[in-house]
């Protein structure tokens, strides 16, 4: 779709009526447009993780709901912008979904509304287990191996005495499993793909 759905417009106009302006952002940021969630809603999502008076426990309630719908595309786009709230928002976003066992249930995901649909969903259940998997590492570890401070002489890693490196390494090892298990591709020709695409690549080069 090139446009915002009909559903997509009443949802947000209902959010609207009812003064919820983090929902109606949520909603915003993962409508049925076949694109990357816009700068700007995840901007301002992120900036939302930084203020005192946003409830964390309800953007990720919002975000998590957004995943239970039946279109590959608002679900990969929830994911996309739980993945930038991660990254880039508040550490307590990420708190929250370590210490609450927030997870993504796609394991069993399938958008049957067409070829792509059925395609992408293969791509979903493999980001949901990443994410998943991020915020299991950062329970167990109180840290996010994407965020910590890297060096041949001063990185984290290589400053652990050995009993906590090794109870580091398996941890980061599923980490790094899942998501290489992803396989995304920059020659899929989604642009929401490309949107995953660049974020795992900084994943993987450690510039989160």
């Amino acid at each position: 779709m090139s446009k915002q759905s009909i559903m997509d417009r009443v949802t947000a106009a209902k959010h609207s009526l009812a003064g919820q302006g983090l929902a109606k952002v949520v909603c915003k940021a993962t409508t049925e447009e076949v694109m990357g969630p816009k700068k700007k809603h995840l901007d301002y999502l992120i900036q939302c993780t930084n203020e005192p008076n946003v409830s964390i426990p309800q953007l990720a309630d919002l975000l998590i709901e957004r995943t239970q719908q039946q279109s590959w595309v608002i679900v990969f786009k929830a994911l996309i912008t739980t993945h930038n709230l991660m990254n880039y928002g508040n550490e307590r976003f990420t708190q929250y979904l370590a210490s609450n066992n927030c997870s993504f249930n796609l394991g069993q995901f399938i958008d049957k509304q067409g070829v792509q649909g059925y395609d992408m969903s293969t791509f979903i259940r493999r980001y949901s287990k990443y994410l998943n998997e991020k915020a299991v590492s950062y329970r167990q570890m109180a840290f996010d191996f994407c965020k910590v401070k890297r060096g041949k002489d001063d990185g984290l890693l290589r400053t652990m005495n050995a009993d906590k490196l090794l109870k580091t390494l398996p941890a980061l090892q599923k980490q790094l499993d899942s998501l290489l298990e992803f396989d995304v591709s920059s020659n899929q020709t989604q642009t929401v793909n490309i949107c995953t695409v660049k974020l795992s690549y900084l994943e993987l080069d450690g510039t989160v």
